[in-house]
């Protein structure tokens, strides 16, 4: 068995990042949780066991570790508030410094792959660290030229096209160049994860893919052209399909992935339908990364009611693309 952990970012310490953490370690078997580390700040931890009302033991990443205990890799930022639920600087420059720190892991071969909690941008900003988020940062980290956002569920997977930009520029992004490399890597990323021949939708930008003009030319001229180059590689996508159907059609059966065209198009189905079990998973880079898919919650952080299930999905998938090689 590869001993290599999978390491775990706190995210954001005044979130419920360490409360989801703790939580769904503790719920796993102690031979399963020696899988992992956690990357974060040992007392914000400790809190939050104590909160969540947990017997969880806490052990330091470099020393020898009692069985079932978690490792943690503490990374000390000064100023942090020290309670939950508060915005600031420090807790975004700690959001970073773990992230930096699983980054430079996992480049080095240390860590088989990350798992991040949910960080604050405003933090983030404020810290003084100009990301979109999660993937952004973490393309500018490892030097990949481009990222994808994968929402992946047990019924329903979404890859978007752009994420974190208006609406008018998303539109602008959407040029058949990227509709093709888009759909590229979810081909690529799900025979990785044993489909031999994925079937792929796209889905439209306009109403009714523009209805022949009527509503817009831009899915004649920027999606159609991206979706036939990639049908010309040997690729099995359709599109581009009415949005209003098309994840309707991939929930139930249809097809194993849709492309979006932006943030919200993919975002608002897959979080009605899969909203505790979908799986934030970072494409395009060359590490592998996967996230929960909620926020920092700081009106319930430090309750001990943050829900953990979340958490244990991105383990979970995790450890699959662990053990599936890149």
């Amino acid at each position: 068995m590869n001993t290599t952990p999978i390491v775990i970012t706190m995210g954001d310490p005044s979130g419920v990042g360490a409360e989801v953490t703790v939580k769904a370690m503790a719920a796993l078997p102690a031979q399963q949780r020696a899988r992992y580390a956690v990357i974060g700040d040992l007392p914000t931890l400790s809190r939050a066991v104590d909160v969540c009302g947990l017997s969880l033991a806490l052990s330091p990443f470099d020393q020898p570790t009692a069985m079932g205990a978690l490792r943690v890799l503490h990374v000390d930022v000064p100023d942090l508030p020290g309670q939950f639920g508060i915005l600031s600087p420090a807790c975004g420059e700690a959001s970073f410094r773990y992230i930096e720190t699983a980054v430079k892991l996992a480049m080095a071969g240390q860590a088989q792959g990350i798992v991040t909690a949910p960080i604050n941008k405003e933090a983030l900003n404020l810290a003084g660290h100009h990301y979109d988020g999660h993937t952004g940062m973490l393309a500018h980290l490892t030097n990949a030229g481009s990222s994808w956002m994968l929402l992946a569920s047990p019924t329903l997977n979404v890859l978007h096209v752009s994420t974190h930009v208006s609406l008018k520029d998303a539109i602008g992004r959407a040029t058949p160049e990227r509709v093709r490399d888009t759909i590229r890597m979810g081909h690529r990323h799900l025979q990785r994860m044993g489909l031999e021949n994925p079937r792929i939708a796209v889905a439209g930008i306009n109403p009714h893919c523009g209805e022949n003009g009527l509503f817009g030319r831009e899915d004649d001229a920027q999606i159609a052209p991206g979706v036939a180059a990639a049908r010309a590689e040997g690729i099995n996508v359709a599109g581009p399909i009415s949005a209003d159907t098309v994840f309707h059609r991939a929930n139930t059966g249809a097809f194993d992935l849709v492309i979006a065209q932006y943030h919200d198009q993919g975002h608002i189905p897959i979080k009605l339908i899969a909203f505790d079990t979908a799986v934030n998973v970072s494409l395009g880079l060359p590490i592998d990364r996967c996230s929960v898919d909620h926020g920092t919650a700081f009106d319930i952080a430090g309750s001990g009611r943050a829900n953990h299930v979340n958490m244990l999905a991105a383990l979970d998938y995790a450890g699959k693309l662990a053990v599936s090689g890149r």
